[in-house]
């Protein structure tokens, strides 16, 4: 195994007297400082960082800027939530510190509403955009049902892009065979084996596994891992020691899990 492990998708939070959250709070923002989480990361032999900004922020990306500096750019990148009508200032600022894409963040229990993909049409299009001329991606959360929704939308994008929780699925309704042949298909997406948590709740996520492996079976080379640290309304029920171990069960040899947590981050973020 590679010794420059990379986790993919985590979140720091920093004092709220600091750095104020958001008024849409989806939930109570816990105690989650840089240090804690580099203990975490060194334990499990991580070297490289993937900071995302945490919906408890909105879009006042502070602490992951400011966290993304004590770290150093040789080491992190960034995925921002920003407007898309950012300066181009702005923009040119935050890929000098490291950012490589922005957010597009629905909550992930967001009950069915057919039909919502259309309000996220022109945001995406105008991040599409900018984020092909900086050579950024687009890195989406959304609930399974939009994911579906969005489908045709993504297959026209002309930047890369990443989805994050495996595309919010839920597990115990199997494998997700449209979106599987759709991500085999696509050669711009790349896919997250994050929150195994959020579409799951079985004994030891048994029933997400079927999941994860139909995906790096699909595209071994556009799939990564991320902790999804702190794990936010899920922290007393899970811990990142364990779900590390469980892609040694999604993908039991080790030259491919070898391309999950080091190779492919590498090429996707530019390392």
């Amino acid at each position: 195994m590679s010794a420059l492990i990379c986790d993919s998708h985590f979140h720091v939070f920093g004092p709220p007297e600091r750095y104020p959250y958001a008024a849409d709070l989806r939930y109570r923002p816990p105690h989650a400082p840089l240090n804690d989480y580099l203990k975490e990361a060194k334990r499990l032999g991580i070297e490289r960082y993937v900071f995302v900004q945490p919906s408890a922020y909105g879009r006042d990306n502070a602490c992951m800027l400011d966290a993304m500096r004590e770290v150093g750019a040789g080491r992190c990148r960034g995925i921002v939530d920003i407007d898309e009508n950012a300066t181009d200032a702005a923009l040119e600022r935050l890929n000098a510190a490291g950012v490589r894409g922005v957010r597009v963040n629905v909550n992930p229990i967001k009950p069915l509403e057919a039909g919502f993909s259309k309000r996220l049409f022109p945001r995406i299009a105008r991040l599409d955009a900018r984020c092909s001329e900086l050579g950024w991606m687009l890195d989406f959360l959304v609930p399974g049902w939009l994911t579906r929704e969005l489908l045709p939308t993504l297959r026209r994008l002309k930047s890369r892009y990443s989805i994050a929780h495996m595309g919010m699925f839920l597990a115990s309704e199997g494998v997700p065979q449209d979106f599987v042949r759709f991500f085999k298909e696509s050669e711009k997406c790349w896919v997250k084996l994050t929150g195994v948590y959020r579409m799951s709740s079985a004994p030891g996520f048994a029933d997400a596994a079927p999941v994860a492996q139909a995906l790096i079976a699909a595209a071994p080379g556009r799939v990564i891992w991320g902790s999804d640290y702190p794990h936010l309304s899920f922290a007393d029920k899970v811990h990142t020691e364990a779900l590390f171990a469980l892609l040694t069960t999604w993908a039991p040899d080790e030259a491919v899990r070898s391309m999950i947590l080091s190779d492919n981050p590498a090429r996707c973020f530019g390392f």
